[in-house]
């Protein structure tokens, strides 16, 4: 994992795959918190906007992916 912080921006974010990796979705999970998934829905990073402002506080979501899910029997 990379944790990257643009001050100028008061960007925060987490990486989890190389930087290199494409982004082929994004999903707002909390007032400025964005996740960002590739295409095999595998998670490339979270971003945190108005970071300095947000890291202050709690932030919690609830981050479920399709292929986790258990089909009922």
């Amino acid at each position: 994992m990379k944790v990257e912080f643009d001050s100028s921006r008061d960007l925060l974010y987490l990486y989890f795959t190389s930087k290199d990796t494409k982004i082929a979705r994004t999903e707002i999970v909390s007032p400025g918190v964005h996740i960002d998934f590739d295409k095999n829905d595998g998670l490339v990073g979270i971003e945190v906007l108005d970071a300095s402002e947000l890291m202050d506080q709690k932030i919690e979501f609830d981050l479920r992916s399709p292929h986790l899910e258990l089909e009922k029997q």
